[in-house]
């Protein structure tokens, strides 16, 4: 690590190989703790670049619980945080909408850092039972075409990491590489940042995976369609801007996705929108989020075709029936 940190503090970049083996290191327990910090300290003094983003991923994959579902050519939908927008959990309700669609959701998750509820906080207070137990997995997906994986469970190397990011107390590359390293490596992924550096990022990166994926952010700095301005999106090759309108919606005022001060507010919206009790905008931005996933894996049909299929699932009750199915042991 002396001869790596001499080099990045020089100025130099890693390329991708590099900077994948130097968190392997990490991950086995390698390096000290004031090794690693200074490692990540790099990255504060200046941005992290793509191929060291991808190689870190790349570590951060080969090291986590490898966990094949692939049978179910399931999507994930998630976002990076740190838009301080503090939101209700859109992400999650769209992978329900998703389920209720028949389209299949392997959900990789964790506890709230910067909004008032991740999925995890979510998930845990509406009594889904975290495992990385495959077979208790593939039964989630049996009976309601959802599975959750609670982060910590699949990713053992963090505990030579997570101590170090405490103690530092700021912001670090992590913080944008959780999307990325779902062990379940689903087929389709629409990842939502939270800003055009980390938007280019997750471009670059995907660009270079055998996944189908559409990033998306906001104008605003939403990391989802947020229906309070465009969203600027890159699927594939493909980069541009939809409006609200290409779902057949209006823009929506921020304060009506508002998420609430308390884990337990965020799930009283959660399911409130959920059971038919949700306001219109609420509706569409979680419908407008669950299409975007729907035309990533139905890409014959438009989005507004998409955005009425995921109305349909949320109206008819089919997207609740999937939380139930999983919740219920």
């Amino acid at each position: 690590m002396k001869e790596i940190l001499e080099y990045l503090f020089e100025g130099n970049t890693l390329s991708r190989a590099e900077a994948r083996r130097c968190l392997l290191e990490v991950g086995k327990g390698v390096h000290s703790d004031v090794e690693f910090a200074s490692f990540l300290t790099v990255f504060k003094m200046r941005p992290v670049i793509s191929d060291e983003l991808a190689g870190f991923k790349d570590a951060m994959s080969e090291l986590c619980l490898l966990t094949d579902l692939s049978e179910y050519n399931a999507i994930d939908v998630v976002g990076t945080g740190g838009d301080g927008k503090n939101t209700f959990n859109i992400s999650t309700l769209a992978c329900f909408i998703i389920a209720g669609a028949g389209v299949n959701v392997t959900k990789h998750g964790n506890y709230a850092v910067s909004s008032t509820s991740g999925s995890s906080n979510l998930l845990e207070l509406l009594g889904y039972q975290f495992s990385n137990d495959p077979g208790k997995l593939k039964r989630d997906l049996d009976k309601g075409n959802f599975c959750f994986m609670h982060a910590p469970l699949f990713h053992p190397a963090m505990k030579h990491i997570a101590p170090v990011r405490h103690d530092l107390k700021v912001s670090t590359f992590f913080n944008i590489l959780g999307p990325m390293i779902n062990p379940s490596f689903p087929k389709y992924q629409v990842l939502g940042v939270n800003n055009m550096e980390n938007f280019n990022h997750y471009r670059n990166v995907y660009e270079t995976m055998d996944v189908h994926f559409t990033v998306i952010n906001s104008n605003d700095g939403y990391d989802e369609v947020s229906l309070t301005d465009n969203t600027r999106f890159a699927r594939g090759k493909k980069e541009g801007y939809l409006s609200p309108a290409d779902f057949g919606y209006e823009k929506v005022h921020p304060e009506s996705i508002y998420g609430g001060k308390t884990i337990d507010q965020a799930t009283r919206i959660f399911m409130d929108i959920l059971t038919g009790k949700g306001s219109t905008e609420q509706e569409n931005v979680v419908t407008a989020n669950a299409a975007v996933g729907l035309n990533l894996v139905y890409p014959g049909k438009n989005l507004k075709e998409c955005a009425e299929i995921a109305l349909e699932s949320l109206k008819s009750g089919k997207a609740l029936e999937k939380l139930k199915a999983v919740i219920q042991q």
